[in-house]
C-alpha cells in the first residue's frame, strides 16, 4: 500500500489560514486522493478530493468556498488550502488515497484504502 504523510497542521485564530500537505510514497498520479477530518466525538467526514482522471477536484460540505484542494504529481503531493477558518473546523485532518476512489458527499465515499496518520488543526 502507498504510504501517506501529512504536514501543515497547527493552531490558528478564527479567520486565519493553514495549508496542509500530504506526500505519497508512490507516484501520486496513480491515485485519487482526498482529505478527511474527524472532530472529537464526531464521525469522520470527507472534505475534498482530487481525481487522477482528468484532474477533477471536488470540495464537499460546509467548507465549500473556504477550502481548496490541489495536487502536484511531480512531487507526489496534494495540498489543502484552508481559509477563513472557524472553530468548528477544529479536527484531526487525514489524507487518504485509493486507485479508484470517489467522494460523493462528506458522508458518502468509497475506495480510500490508504490513510495517513493525521495532523491536528485547532481553530480558536
Amino acid at each position: 500500500h502507498v504510504q501517506l504523510v501529512e504536514s501543515g497542521g497547527g493552531s490558528v485564530q478564527a479567520g486565519g489560514s493553514l495549508r496542509l500537505s500530504c506526500t505519497a510514497s508512490e507516484p501520486a498520479y496513480r491515485y485519487d486522493m482526498g482529505w478527511f477530518r474527524q472532530a472529537p466525538g464526531k464521525e469522520r467526514e470527507g472534505v475534498a478530493v482530487t481525481y487522477t482522471r482528468g484532474g477533477d477536484t471536488s470540495v464537499v460540505g460546509d467548507v465549500k468556498g473556504r477550502f481548496t484542494i490541489s495536487r502536484d504529481d511531480g512531487k507526489s503531493t496534494i495540498y489543502q488550502q484552508m481559509d477563513n477558518l472557524k472553530p468548528e473546523d477544529t479536527a484531526i485532518y487525514y489524507c487518504a488515497a485509493g486507485a479508484r476512489a470517489h467522494m460523493y458527499t462528506e458522508n458518502n465515499y468509497r475506495g480510500f484504502d490508504a490513510w495517513g496518520q493525521g495532523t491536528q488543526v485547532t481553530v480558536s
